[in-house]
């Protein structure tokens, strides 16, 4: 008898994948590794000297503005704290004149109770004689005037106190806010400060030694422009004296560079201005100092032109508004030149296109060519 037919169907062999899945994964593990090492293995390239002196500038620059938001919140914050004293004062001594009020409105509310607020035809009845009654309720009159005018003194005095209280409230807050801006700005201050000393400290010396060669460089480079301004001052003022001698006139107070004045007030003042620069070279850049034994740059100012007798505010952006705005080649000694499109700097012209400034931290109230730095602007404060 014949074998049947199987009906089973053969068994299909089916071909694995994982070991291509497994070599891909790994594959892409190693490309994935080979690139991080490369990553790793290529750091960043190191700034130029060029880049670090221009960033140092920046930095420098940076914490002078810093410096000026500095010295205006302290600033504000002396003259709130001054305000607030006041206000203080002025509320103990109106507390004062109230419990000196109240104290009357308690004698006659005594008075009052002692007597027993009898009722007017009361007292008619119980007095001596009718002149006796009169007189007495003429004085009850002129006691109960008092007691009115007691009575209105009291209210007013307590009305003025509220107000004062209020005030002295609200300025306390100003007070606080303004004391929050000054911790900002210092702190401020602090941290470009860091970061500059910090790129400093990284340099070799080889690269501090190429960076002291850009400095002398750009000096240099100031000190010629300088020259030039000199050289050009000089010939407008002997220009200008010698058409005032054709003219049979005296001198002139044309922008002269030089440190000779003419006897004029404003001669006199600028002579004194430099006289106080002059005594305070070499003395350190410390930020938000006023002197006397350090200074920032606009503290200098400020205390150059007290010297000569003239108040000019605290920060470079103010005393930039103070005087007469003077161009470049018109400068005269004495004169303020601010520096940087943000006013964050300032010094005091001596002449030939040199100044005395306090520059920054770490360096000396020094003379130094305008041109060391960008012109903002120049004023003549008086």
């Amino acid at each position: 008898m014949p074998a049947l037919a199987s009906h089973r169907k053969p068994r299909t062999r089916m071909r694995s994948t994982a070991p291509a899945v497994g070599l891909t994964s790994a594959a892409l593990a190693s490309v994935t590794l080979l690139s991080s090492q490369s990553a790793m293995a290529a750091p960043a390239p190191k700034p130029s000297i060029e880049e670090v002196q221009k960033k140092v500038d920046d930095l420098y620059r940076q914490a002078g503005t810093a410096t000026q938001k500095y010295n205006q919140a302290k600033e504000a914050t002396d003259q709130q704290k001054s305000k607030v004293d006041s206000l203080l004062d002025d509320v103990a001594k109106r507390t004062e004149k109230v419990n000196d009020a109240r104290r009357t409105l308690g004698n006659y509310a005594a008075a009052q109770y002692r007597n027993g607020g009898l009722a007017p035809t009361a007292t008619f009845f119980l007095a001596d004689d009718p002149q006796s009654f009169f007189d007495q309720t003429h004085l009850m009159d002129r006691m109960a005037e008092r007691q009115q005018q007691a009575v209105t003194e009291f209210r007013t005095q307590q009305a003025k106190v509220s107000k004062q209280r209020a005030e002295a409230v609200e300025s306390l807050e100003t007070l606080t806010e303004s004391q929050a801006d000054l911790r900002t700005s210092k702190q401020n201050v602090q941290t470009k400060l860091t970061e500059a000393r910090t790129l400093l400290s990284k340099l070799t010396a080889e690269e501090k030694a190429r960076l002291a060669e850009l400095e002398r460089k750009k000096e240099a480079e100031a000190e010629r422009k300088a020259a030039e301004l000199a050289k050009k001052q000089a010939a407008a003022r002997k220009e200008a004296e010698q058409k005032a001698k054709e003219s049979g006139g005296g001198g002139t107070e044309t922008g002269s560079g030089s440190d000779t004045g003419s006897g004029s007030s404003a001669s006199t003042k600028a002579e004194k201005v430099l006289a106080f620069a002059r005594a305070q070279l070499g003395k350190p850049y410390v930020w938000g100092a006023t002197g006397p034994s350090s200074y920032d740059c606009s503290g200098l100012t400020q205390a150059a032109w007290k010297a000569a007798g003239v108040d000019i505010p605290r920060t470079t952006w103010d005393q930039v508004n103070v005087g007469t705005r003077i161009a470049t080649a018109d400068l005269q000694p004495g004169d303020l030149v601010f520096f940087y499109d943000d006013i964050s700097h300032v010094g005091i012209y001596k002449g030939d296109g040199m100044m005395i400034h306090a520059p920054k931290p770490g360096a000396n109230v020094r003379e130094e060519s305008i041109y060391y730095m960008p012109i903002y602007g120049s004023v003549r404060p008086a």
